[in-house]
């Protein structure tokens, strides 16, 4: 309501600008009654089936219908918003009322009606971004940061010298951070994973440093890189290097199965980058988590480059959501080439992710635009809840993006506001709505808000990623030929209460993207 009514509202300001010739008397009633009625109409079609069309997403996404109020609900809602909008934008219009008169008596009137616009659109820009939001993050993250120091772990720090935070650790655990500690800490031990596999199995590492142990990411990638020599990482058979989100969260959902998986004999290093969530880190703190994934793989390949080929562990890179976006920030097409890594999983790529998009960009065009098919799949496959993928054909480096189809973090696209994006355009995935339907500027605005909800949907849908779909995906970057009953006891096993280092904490399935402290 509130874009339409500035929608509206620019194009009345550009036709007067042009001075053109205005409606008035019974004509303009006539004109306005001829808006109104119509619109009246739209908003009783649209609160009669909005009920019936959010229930259909709801369903898709495996939740319960909404209430029978709902309709109502919403109108007051929305209402309310629009009203408030309306005001502040009000407000704005006197700004700049009182900026051109006073410019006017200085400047011919367009010059002025110019000028005054500039340096109100100034002012709201310095005022909000750089100006009271910036400030309003800044606090928060600093109150984040004397608040990792003014509370005691949850905890005392682990026992095993091998372990971040440890005796004898290069980090101290209470600058971890409780994302990291709880990293730390939650992993399937060697007991659980023998038990589970009925091998030999060996103790998993995690190195974690966080965003407290330096000022630079640098210095930050530094202590990573001499905390995984103390611990002996680089003697591993496999070595993950993970971004986390904007928080500092892993997905225990990803690396708790792949200890399992490698029956423990893994690395897998980390480095935070911000406290904030990781839409409010995209937008704020852009560069963050792109300079220290950045510094973080320069100095991991540096000491595994030193390695003989036939000695260093296999090196694969992973990441969710915004640290998916980070991680393939990290990657240098020209140095894979002569000295290529074993593979990546990317989960829930946000939709700026350049790599990302340049691998959908090739896809057959026999293939959906939500799961992919790129050339021969060789180098890179796309797979969702229901992928199978095949284990044979695969070349020297293996990359998967795992995505669902109802995540709209990797789907949003900013020209839906003037065109039907591409995914729009064929049949819709099992977990999306038939109903979605696209309309100019509306349907950029929904995908927008889902993208702040992405999460508050069940597991296994939206933004919302379970280990059961992590599982086959890491089979499949890691060249694991497994028997399919194998990956099923797996997803069992790490779907249920037997397996609490597979599964988020109680209380939120992604910890990262909600408001949640």
């Amino acid at each position: 309501m509130a874009v339409g009514y500035l929608i509206g509202s620019i194009g009345m300001l550009v036709w007067r600008l042009l001075e053109l010739p205005e409606a008035t008397g019974r004509r303009a009633d006539a004109l306005r009654l001829g808006v109104i009625l119509p619109m009246v109409a739209l908003v009783a079609w649209n609160t009669i089936h909005v009920s019936e069309w959010q229930s259909s997403v709801r369903l898709a996404v495996g939740m319960p219908p909404v209430e029978g109020a709902h309709a109502i609900r919403t109108l007051l809602i929305a209402v309310a918003i629009f009203a408030a909008l309306l005001v502040t934008g009000r407000a704005i219009g006197l700004m700049f009322d009182w900026l051109r008169a006073r410019l006017v008596p200085f400047m011919p009137r367009r010059v002025a009606n110019l000028a005054g616009g500039l340096i109100a659109a100034a002012i709201l820009l310095v005022v909000t971004r750089d100006g009271i939001v910036n400030a309003a993050f800044g606090a928060v993250d600093r109150s984040l940061a004397r608040a990792a120091h003014f509370f005691e772990p949850d905890g005392p720090p682990p026992s095993d010298p091998r372990a971040s935070g440890g005796p004898g650790s290069l980090i101290d655990w209470g600058e971890m951070g409780a994302q990291g500690r709880d990293f730390v800490l939650r992993g399937p031990v060697q007991a659980e994973i023998a038990a589970f596999t009925g091998r030999q199995a060996t103790a998993p590492l995690r190195i974690y440093v966080g965003l407290e142990a330096a000022q630079t990411p640098e210095d930050r990638a530094a202590i990573a890189v001499a905390e995984m020599e103390r611990v002996g990482a680089f003697d591993r058979a496999n070595l993950i290097v993970a971004m986390p989100t904007g928080t500092g969260w892993l997905d225990p959902g990803s690396h708790g199965p792949v200890e399992y998986l490698l029956d423990g004999d893994v690395a897998t290093v980390a480095v935070q980058y911000s406290y904030l969530t990781s839409p409010l880190a995209l937008v704020f703190e852009t560069e963050r988590g792109l300079d220290q994934s950045l510094a973080l793989m320069r100095a991991v390949t540096e000491r595994w480059d030193q390695m003989p080929e036939d000695a260093r562990p296999r090196l694969y890179l992973h990441g969710l959501s915004l640290g998916a976006w980070s991680s393939m920030y990290a990657v240098d097409l020209f140095q894979l080439v002569n000295n290529p890594i074993d593979g990546a999983l990317w989960a829930g790529p946000p939709f700026p992710s350049d790599l990302w998009r340049r691998a959908t960009a090739r896809r057959d065009p026999d293939s959906p635009y939500v799961l992919p098919r790129v050339g021969n799949g060789r180098l890179v496959r796309f797979a969702d809840q229901r992928t199978r993928i095949a284990p044979g054909g695969w070349g020297r480096m293996r990359i998967v993006f795992l995505q669902y189809a109802s995540d709209p973090i990797v789907f949003y696209e900013p020209a839906a506001a003037w065109r039907r994006p591409q995914w729009m355009r064929e049949p819709p995935a099992f977990d999306v709505s038939d109903e979605l339907s696209w309309m100019p500027v509306v349907t950029m605005l929904q995908l927008a808000l889902d993208m702040a909800l992405a999460t508050d949907v069940a597991p296994g849908y939206g933004h919302n990623y379970v280990a059961e779909d992590y599982i086959p995906a890491w089979a499949a970057v890691l060249g694991l030929d497994w028997p399919r009953s194998e990956i099923a006891r797996l997803q069992a096993h790490c779907g249920s209460d037997r397996s609490p280092g597979c599964r988020p904490p109680a209380g939120g399935a992604f910890v990262d993207a909600g408001s949640r402290l």
